[in-house]
């Protein structure tokens, strides 16, 4: 009986570690910026949305309105993120998670009609949701 209380303790250390390794790997990493004038596209993986076209329905949130580009900077701020980034067509932001540190990469796009907008993790494979509440809760803080 010992042995597997030990086992499991070690295994519940190992995993920890694991997830400590990953936290730390994801605040080296940067946004990954424009491509051909665009958001980045997610990856297969769950843990990003995007509101750019051709963006699997899987991973689609709706764009932002144009005439609130000047209102991201401060609701980013006060949902909890920090500013990387501001140009006049482009701003990217990280958050963090309060638990372990993991850094998600929130970038947005300036176009004539929409602000575009992409959320993702910088490492792993599952976000439980986290991008696409993130979002939601940025559009929810834009309509009051």
């Amino acid at each position: 009986m010992k042995i597997i209380v030990f086992a499991v303790i070690g295994l519940a250390l190992i995993a920890a570690a694991g997830f400590f390794f990953l936290a730390q790997k994801s605040k080296a990493g940067s946004p990954p910026g424009l491509v051909a004038g665009k958001l980045t596209p997610c990856p297969a993986s769950p843990n990003c949305v995007s509101s750019e076209d051709g963006t699997p329905a899987s991973h689609t949130v709706p764009a932002l309105p144009a005439a609130e580009w000047d209102r991201l900077p401060d609701l980013i701020l006060q949902h909890g993120g920090r500013l990387v980034e501001v140009g006049e067509n482009y701003l990217a932001a990280e958050f963090s998670s309060k638990l372990m540190g993991y850094v998600d990469d929130v970038e947005f796009r300036k176009g004539d009609a929409d602000v575009h907008v992409r959320s993702a993790s910088r490492v792993g494979h599952s976000d439980m949701g986290a991008n696409r509440k993130r979002v939601e809760a940025l559009r929810a803080a834009i309509e009051k």
